[in-house]
């Protein structure tokens, strides 16, 4: 059984009020103390683990920088990334740039490292959704929400 603080931070994360707060400030906060801390902290990652994730833009072409909550595939030297867009509608923006420009790179633990995404599909996302809700239940509220099929990547070392 998980932590009570951990039990508590799921429930909370789980409201529909974090989910309308959540998206403007935790990534703010995270880009800002990322930066100033020269890539050693990110503060959602005391919640979840979590990469920095730069991607190309699937419009703009441009570099976009999103922290982002990963499940790290322990012994796979792979990361699940998960569009929940913390349970409201539409795919969050960056599931878009990495369907259109599937190399990217993410900062894990301070070290920038190239990926390339991979969109998971038929069986391979069921048994990725389903390590997923082992690792942060809250995930399966997110799905119950929305009526999209939550995107679900896996990165790999380039």
């Amino acid at each position: 059984m998980a932590p009570a603080g951990v039990r508590l931070l799921q429930k909370v994360s789980s409201t529909r009020a974090f989910a309308r707060v959540a998206p403007h400030f935790i990534p703010a906060m995270d880009r800002t103390v990322h930066r100033l801390t020269r890539g050693k902290v990110l503060l959602s990652a005391q919640m979840l683990p979590g990469v920095i994730l730069t991607a190309q833009g699937a419009k703009s072409g441009l570099p976009r920088r999103t922290p982002l909550a990963c499940m790290p595939e322990q012994g796979a030297g792979t990361w699940l990334l998960i569009g929940s867009n913390f349970g409201r509608p539409g795919h969050p923006a960056w599931t878009a740039n990495l369907l259109a420009h599937p190399d990217a790179d993410i900062n894990w633990k301070g070290e920038d490292i190239p990926v390339t995404a991979r969109l998971l599909d038929s069986a391979e996302r069921e048994e990725a959704w389903a390590a997923v809700l082992k690792f942060w239940p809250p995930y399966a509220t997110y799905q119950a929400r929305v009526e999209r099929e939550i995107r679900l990547f896996r990165l790999e070392r380039r």
